[in-house]
């Protein structure tokens, strides 16, 4: 499993070397992260948006600033999308039924506190670790990092 975690490395590390838009890993926290050029509410609706093109079923849009506001508390713009594909997911849970804590898929589009949009994920590559998945699953998470890369153009 090891040498197929280190091709997959490999192959993340020529996507990039190649010109692909630049996306941060969080150290050991398994996080994938983005700028947006787009304001968070706005970032998510063109996420949305490629999404339902693809045929991919939203489950849930959560507006964490929103709630929060509610309450009367202050929260800089920060929403979560939950999104996933049956016909995807379903091997994953079969294999490890685990993987459904972190299945559907969760993008979270947050403000820091400079007023920058952000774009977070799990890394495809954590999730197969973290579930003991084989290396071959990883085509059934990685395609929302094209996805995403697909709204923030």
């Amino acid at each position: 499993m090891k040498n197929k975690l280190a091709a997959l490395l490999l192959a993340f590390l020529a996507v990039l070397a190649l010109g692909a838009p630049a996306v941060a890993a969080d150290g050991d926290s398994g996080l994938m992260q983005r700028a947006s050029p787009y304001p968070v509410a706005e970032t998510l609706d063109r996420l949305e948006a490629v999404l339902l093109a693809k045929g991919i079923k939203i489950f849930a849009r959560i507006d964490h600033a929103a709630e929060a506001q509610g309450l009367g508390l202050d929260l800089p713009a920060s929403q979560l999308l939950i999104f996933g594909n049956p016909k995807a997911g379903t091997p994953l849970m079969q294999a490890a039924p685990t993987v459904g804590l972190d299945l559907p898929m969760k993008v979270l589009a947050w403000q820091d506190a400079r007023g920058e949009v952000h774009v977070t994920w799990n890394s495809p590559a954590y999730l197969i670790e973290r579930h003991s998945l084989e290396a071959d699953y990883t085509k059934n998470l990685s395609a929302v990092n094209g996805l995403i890369d697909a709204a923030l153009k």
